[in-house]
């Protein structure tokens, strides 16, 4: 029997979740809320208030949804997911609760403290002069973390105590959301990070994956933090001794301790790692797939998606094992000038190439306006493209890029770098 499917979000982790669900013989009608031009291309477009919990269920009851796929993490924090379990609906996402593990970085870290999950040494603060009084005899670099959800945004690593300070005034003074209750001020991690993403039912953690993530604007990870420049999968710096011991020693004991709290955790799991040289450290941890990274692990994605899913909601992965393509993957992020600052919205994008069947245009951030497509967001595009070695990706990847016709777009140039560098020894 069919299955009818919800998507909630409009960036492109979920355009890339709507192309590959699009693609199962077990999908009925797809629907999305608010989705955007490029999901179109899959899915029925909702115009649902994604906020308002009563509305998306009247919603599923109308349209018999069979599950609802929550891609961003605002709903999950405000207990869509709740609402939806409650109803008897179906849905790939935590509860509010477990949503915690992002939407509290500080919630995180004492989970780590109890259960002695290797991380950053930290502390919390919720207020300024008491922050900025511990810095006075911290060495740098330091890392000033705003305690809720940021947009990818509210992290600094302060090179010096200036900006330390200013990083502590900037997250109480709401410029990371509201006014900030509060911050984590914890040391610098030496090493290389590298993301992995497991599928979680409350009790078990089945491996999904892993990618790198580009945060910096520019060219040799310089610049400020963004949501996300670029992504490659699978992560060549994460060693298979290494990812044992990281699901060994960082993701059981968080299913464990989360279960022991009364949040039995669900949905994906999607663990940022610094690879120290005493091993895999957290560096947080998101709860739901990555942006940039699901437009690459979809891509790779051998298996049907939406089983896998359905499978996780219902609380049972017991006999679910995700097939993986072997060439890589790449994802490069076009971005409207001044992101991740101010900048102009509903610039024109003229043309977009037709892309084959190992690569894809995702959209992120865009939107219609009198027939024309136009850049809406901050990241705006998506250019994913596969090979059977990152180089190979990245050149598939640049040389579509340069078929775009969007004058106000930019993007980093040397996505995959490091990867490249290992690939070339």
């Amino acid at each position: 029997m069919a299955i009818d499917v919800l998507l909630i979000g409009s960036g492109g982790r979920e355009h890339a979740l709507a192309w590959k669900l699009a693609q199962s013989p077990e999908l009925g009608t797809l629907y999305a809320a608010p989705g955007n031009p490029g999901i179109k291309a899959h899915a029925t477009l909702a115009m649902l208030e994604v906020a308002d919990h009563d509305a998306v269920l009247t919603f599923c009851r109308d349209k018999a949804i069979g599950l609802v796929v929550v891609g961003p993490e605002a709903p999950l924090v405000a207990g869509l997911a709740d609402a939806l379990e409650a109803a008897g609906i179906a849905v790939f996402g935590p509860s509010a609760a477990a949503a915690r593990l992002e939407g509290s970085k500080g919630f995180t870290k004492d989970l780590c403290s109890l259960h002695d999950i290797p991380t950053a040494r930290y502390r919390r603060f919720t207020n300024a002069p008491d922050a900025r009084a511990a810095i006075e005899d911290r060495g740098m670099p330091i890392v000033i973390k705003a305690d809720g959800l940021a947009a990818g945004k509210g992290v600094t690593i302060a090179e010096t105590k200036a900006d330390a300070l200013a990083a502590i005034d900037a997250c109480f003074e709401g410029e990371f959301g509201g006014p900030g209750a509060e911050i984590v001020i914890e040391e610098f991690l030496e090493g290389e990070e590298a993301s992995l993403f497991c599928l979680c039912d409350g009790e078990r953690a089945v491996f999904f994956g892993t990618a790198q993530d580009h945060k910096r604007a520019f060219d040799r990870d310089r610049g400020p933090n963004t949501g996300g420049m670029g992504a490659y999968s699978p992560a060549v710096s994460l060693s298979e001794a290494q990812l044992r011991r990281a699901m060994r020693e960082i993701i059981e004991p968080t299913m464990k301790g989360m279960r022991e709290a009364g949040a039995p955790f669900k949905g994906v799991l999607y663990a940022g790692l610094m690879l120290t040289e005493t091993g895999p450290k957290l560096i947080e941890y998101n709860v739901r797939f990555g942006d940039p990274e699901c437009q690459v692990l979809m891509m790779r994605l051998k298996s049907d998606l939406l089983p896998i899913l359905l499978a996780a909601a219902k609380g049972d992965l017991s006999s679910v094992k995700a097939d993986w393509h072997d060439d890589r993957a790449l994802t490069v992020v076009m971005a409207s000038n001044g992101y991740p600052g101010s900048y102009d919205k509903g610039t024109p994008i003229a043309h977009l190439p037709e892309t084959g069947d190992d690569a894809m245009i995702f959209h992120a951030g865009t939107g219609q306006m009198d027939g024309q497509l136009v850049a809406t967001g901050g990241r705006v595009l998506n250019v994913t493209a596969m090979g059977p070695s990152v180089r190979e990706a990245a050149h598939k990847a640049y040389e579509i890029i340069g078929e775009v016709r969007w004058d106000n777009g930019f993007w980093r140039s040397d996505i995959g770098h490091r990867a490249i560098m290992v690939e070339d020894r």
